[in-house]
């Protein structure tokens, strides 16, 4: 079977983040596949919501063998194993001990109700493109034909 590569986005601002970081990456190598690319961990201020707790964030890429869907719904079970109690909900965000985000997954471009790949925000949004330039300088996002450190650079100006 042919292996697909999926990058994934982490944060988490409760708790002991670096364990949540650390357990995190270990969920993921054990149920969606081998973790090939991990950045350094980010501090980062919240954004999109006021928290006197800031952020852990970092990337991994992993070789998977499922679907896009799959990968979502086994990040979505580590969350919530993890201890990540709601989802957030139309742009309200909260305080959270993981959140899990699908990126990318190879080249695709998806877009149903349930899962927008690339992750549509993840080019305005530093605590995600720094990690993920770290790991993938080079890798094009698939709709706006920029590499990940061409888009760190762009919010960066």
């Amino acid at each position: 079977m042919k292996t697909h590569t999926v990058c994934l986005g982490l944060g988490t601002n409760l708790g002991d983040k670096e364990a949540n970081l650390h357990a995190a990456v270990a969920e993921i190598e054990k149920r969606i596949g081998k973790v090939v690319s991990l950045s350094a961990f980010y501090a980062t201020a919240p954004w999109g919501f006021d928290s006197p707790h800031t952020f852990l964030n970092a990337a991994c890429a992993v070789d998977t063998l499922f679907s896009p869907l799959e990968v979502l719904h086994i990040t979505q079970s580590i969350e919530k194993d993890l201890g990540r109690l709601k989802k957030s909900v139309d742009g309200q965000y909260s305080d959270r001990l993981m959140d899990v985000d699908v990126l990318l997954y190879d080249d695709l471009v998806i877009h149903t109700p349930e899962l927008v790949i690339p992750h549509p925000l993840m080019h305005q949004r530093k605590f995600v493109m720094e990690p993920l330039a770290e790991i993938a300088p080079d890798l094009v996002h698939p709709v706006l034909q920029k590499s990940m450190q061409e888009l760190l650079a762009e919010i960066c100006s």
